[in-house]
């Protein structure tokens, strides 16, 4: 997954459940509020905010976004699930999710609270924050 120079909103706006397309739209200015940078759309179908370098145990590096979801058919998903504090909490606040991995899967943004959501990704933002180079 790298970054690429796609337009983001043009992106978003392809998408054709309209729903999610509009979910989309207010996640990704959320995420700028929360990160005060621009979007970027990594890979085919992920729109990320900011970059930091993750080094693995094997010694591999990969640059990965700071914060990031993607407007997917099925779901929206918020790669935010990284051990922040407080994360179970605020995940029994949210309301109707699943989680898997570093994932969290949204329906739609009507099924969660927004206050709640916006913790989640401003808490897993600033953990992944100390790592930026």
């Amino acid at each position: 997954m790298k970054p690429t120079t796609s337009n983001v909103v043009e992106f978003i706006k392809s998408i054709q459940n309209e729903t999610r397309q509009k979910d989309g739209l207010v996640v990704m200015e959320m995420m700028n509020k929360i990160t005060k940078t621009d979007p970027v759309k990594w890979g085919p179908s992920i729109i990320g905010f900011g970059s930091y370098v993750h080094k693995y145990e094997s010694g591999r590096e990969t640059k990965l976004p700071l914060a990031s979801f993607s407007p997917r058919k099925q779901h929206l998903v918020f790669y935010v699930l990284n051990g922040f504090e407080n994360q179970e909490a605020l995940l029994n606040d949210l309301g109707k999710h699943k989680t898997g991995n570093i994932c969290l899967y949204v329906n739609k943004l009507s099924d969660v609270n927004l206050e709640i959501l916006e913790r989640i990704i401003t808490s897993a933002y600033n953990k992944n924050k100390r790592y930026a180079k």
